[in-house]
């Protein structure tokens, strides 16, 4: 998940003492009547928000007086936010989310907090450090055969090859070259996109949105999946952005992060022909770099890694090659005709 989760703290002894133990009527307790009239449609978000709310008030017995004790907020204000008229500040939210002794993604309906088994599940691997919580992911993705599924042994690693990073890596350079040096199809996934969307990548993200640009980047890497049992596939550098397509990737293809500086990333990008990262913009470098820290964790769970700024050209394609080449258990042809 993108977004931090904030804990739950305890309860102060002032505010354990406010929990009812036993109280079968909370949850039929009908509210006040809220001050604010909601002036037409409630939004659904807030009306989401208000049932939630009722339900772990429920669950953990309290009365809204209770609750109003544990939180020093009014119970007027509560009853406005059961009722769904009520737009709480984020600081009062945590204070009810720490009253209820739950998360702040609870109450506001995280996905992972729908249903018990979802809560259970967290709550296993709240305390995991990112090595078990990688091990997990790859275990549960080699159970559902949905992505993320162990790294797999030389022999039977996969052969398509995709190359993940920050655009001006160098993939579509290396990419080409890998392609051809492997007699593998060569597949720049965002050409692959604009011909899905019959427009530019600039033409989607501005006419659709980065919701519809992320249908048509997973359509894309799915169908290249299902095409080549063979390919060099060069990805768009926010692929991982989207979990689910990052999930994808890293269990149908062998994958490796091409890494740069970010100097060479920007020189790179301008040498194409394309200055929109600096036009306009004196923190072009700093927003760089701010992408490039946002994105590591993500890249960095690519089998591979291979830093394209540490050599020319020549030299880091053959780094890749043999790179390659030894990961698929390929014969390095250049070194048997030596």
């Amino acid at each position: 998940m993108s977004s931090t989760i904030l804990q739950s703290t305890a309860f102060t002894p002032s505010q354990t003492g406010a929990v009812l133990q036993s109280e079968p009527s909370v949850a039929a307790q009908p509210a006040t009547e809220p001050t604010k009239g909601d002036g037409g449609l409630k939004h659904p978000f807030l009306v989401g928000l208000g049932e939630r709310l009722r339900a772990l008030r429920a669950r953990r017995g309290m009365t809204r007086k209770a609750l109003s004790v544990a939180t020093d907020v009014s119970e007027r204000h509560l009853a406005n936010l059961e009722y769904g008229v009520g737009n709480a500040s984020v600081l009062v939210l945590l204070q009810v989310a720490r009253a209820l002794n739950c998360s702040l993604a609870e109450l506001l309906g995280d996905a992972t907090t729908r249903s018990p088994e979802w809560l259970m599940i967290r709550e296993l691997l709240e305390t995991c450090d990112e090595a078990t919580l990688h091990r997990v992911r790859e275990t549960i993705g080699g159970l559902l055969g949905t992505g993320g599924a162990p790294r797999q042994a030389s022999a039977q690693r996969s052969t398509r090859v995709a190359l993940v990073g920050l655009r001006g890596a160098g993939k579509s350079t290396l990419g080409a070259m890998l392609a051809e040096d492997l007699g593998f199809p060569f597949v720049e996934l965002s050409r692959q996109i604009e011909q899905f969307a019959g427009c530019s990548i600039s033409e989607i993200q501005a006419l659709y949105g980065q919701s519809a640009y992320r249908r048509y980047e997973r359509r894309a890497l799915e169908e290249a999946i299902q095409i080549y049992p063979e390919a060099v596939i060069a990805t768009p550098g926010g692929l991982v952005s989207d979990p689910a397509t990052f999930n994808q990737l890293l269990s149908h293809c062998t994958t490796v992060w091409l890494q740069a500086d970010p100097e060479d990333h920007m020189v790179r990008v301008a040498a194409q022909g394309d200055m929109r990262p600096m036009a306009g913009n004196r923190e072009a470098m700093a927003d760089l770099k701010g992408i490039l820290a946002g994105r590591a964790a993500f890249y960095a769970k690519a089998e591979f890694q291979l830093d394209t700024s540490a050599a020319a050209l020549a030299p880091t394609f053959a780094a890749l090659r043999s790179l390659v080449r030894e990961a698929l258990s390929l014969t390095d042809e250049a070194s048997s005709q030596a």
